[in-house]
C-alpha cells in the first residue's frame, strides 16, 4: 500500500481508527480487525486514551504484540477521562504518556497527540512538556487535534523545541470547513492532515439510503446523538448523487470517499474505524482510485 509522510513516519494511506476498540469491540474482535489491517498493508493505528475507557489502547497494544516493528501507533490525551485526568498541563502530560505507554505496552508512542486545545494551558507550556517527551525517547513525533490555522500558528511560535507534525481535525465530502483555512495552513508549513470522520459516521459507505430504513444494527440506527448530526435529508441526498456519480465510473460511494480526501496535498492517511475484518478491506481497495481534474471539478459541484 502506498505511504505518506507524517514528520519522520511513514504510514499507509488508509489507516483504522481505534475509537471502537474496547467499546463495540473487545479484544478479540479488535484483534481480528487489527489482523486484517496488516494483512492488507495498513500500518497506521490511531487510538485515544480515552477511547472505549481506556481500553481502545490496551486491546491495540495486545493485539499488536510481537508485532510492533509492523506498526505506527498514534494515540491522543488531554479529553477529559475523569475530573483528575484531562488538559494540557505539563504535568498531567508526563502522567498521561506513561499511562498510554503501559496500556499499549510500548516503549515509544510514533505520534502523540494532543487531543483537543486547552484554553486554561498556555500552548508554550504544553509543547515544552511534549519536547521533553520526544527528547526521552517516549514519542517519535507530535500532533495535535481540533485546532484552527490560527491555533496552528500560534503553537508554531510557541514551539522552542518539537513542533507539531500533524493536525487531525474533521473533514468529509460532507463536511468541508477544512478547506477555508486548516489545508492551507498545512500545506504552507509541511503539516500532515488527518481527516477523522472521513465517511461521515458511515454515511458515505452507502448504507444508508433516502426514503429507506437505516441497517438494523448501524452505528446511526443505535446512537441518536450521531443520527441527528449526520443522518440528514441533506446529506443522504448528496450521497445518493455522490454514490451515482462513482458508480458510473465502476466505483463505490466507498472509494470516493477514501479517494477524494488523497486527492488532496496535505492529507496523509484516511483513517476510518472499523468493526470487522471485511470492512478493513474494503477500506483499504478504496483508496486507489486516482481522481482525474475534470472528476474532482464534477464531484465539488454535487457536493457544494
Amino acid at each position: 500500500m502506498e505511504k505518506r509522510r507524517i514528520g519522520s513516519l511513514d504510514v499507509s494511506i488508509a489507516g483504522i481508527g481505534c475509537n471502537n476498540f474496547g467499546r463495540r469491540l473487545d479484544a478479540e474482535q479488535t484483534a481480528a480487525v487489527v489482523d486484517a489491517a496488516l494483512d492488507v498493508g495498513i500500518n497506521f493505528f490511531d487510538t485515544a486514551d480515552t477511547y472505549g475507557d481506556t481500553k481502545s489502547e490496551e486491546f491495540l497494544g495486545r493485539a499488536l504484540k510481537g508485532r510492533r516493528d509492523r506498526a505506527v501507533i498514534a494515540t491522543k490525551f488531554g479529553s477529559a477521562i475523569d475530573e483528575h485526568r484531562k488538559g494540557a498541563k505539563p504535568e498531567y502530560v508526563r502522567r498521561a504518556v506513561d499511562d498510554s505507554l503501559r496500556r499499549l505496552g510500548v516503549d515509544c508512542i510514533d505520534l502523540y497527540q494532543l487531543h483537543r486545545p486547552d484554553p486554561e494551558t498556555p500552548i508554550a507550556d504544553t509543547l515544552g512538556a511534549l519536547d521533553d517527551i520526544v527528547k526521552s525517547g517516549k514519542a517519535r513525533e507530535i500532533g495535535c487535534s481540533y485546532f484552527t490555522a490560527q491555533q496552528l500558528r500560534e503553537a508554531r511560535d510557541a514551539a522552542r523545541g518539537a513542533k507539531f507534525v500533524s493536525v487531525q481535525n474533521e473533514y468529509s465530502l460532507l463536511h468541508r470547513e477544512p478547506e477555508k483555512e486548516v489545508l492551507a495552513e498545512c500545506e504552507r508549513e509541511g503539516l500532515a492532515f488527518l481527516p477523522y470522520f472521513p465517511l461521515a459516521s458511515g454515511i458515505l459507505t452507502g448504507k444508508y439510503r433516502p426514503g429507506e430504513p437505516s441497517p438494523e444494527n448501524a452505528r446511526l440506527t443505535k446512537d441518536q446523538r450521531l443520527a441527528e448530526r449526520f443522518l440528514t435529508d441533506r446529506n443522504l441526498v448528496i450521497a445518493e448523487k455522490l454514490r451515482a456519480f462513482a458508480e458510473s465510473r465502476g466505483h463505490t460511494l466507498l472509494d470516493l470517499a477514501f479517494s477524494w480526501l488523497l486527492s488532496h496535498k496535505p492529507v496523509a492517511s484516511v483513517i476510518a474505524g472499523a468493526t470487522r475484518p471485511e470492512q478493513v478491506h474494503a477500506n483499504a481497495q478504496a483508496a486507489g482510485w486516482r481522481l482525474s481534474g475534470e472528476e474532482l471539478a464534477e464531484v465539488d459541484r454535487i457536493a457544494s
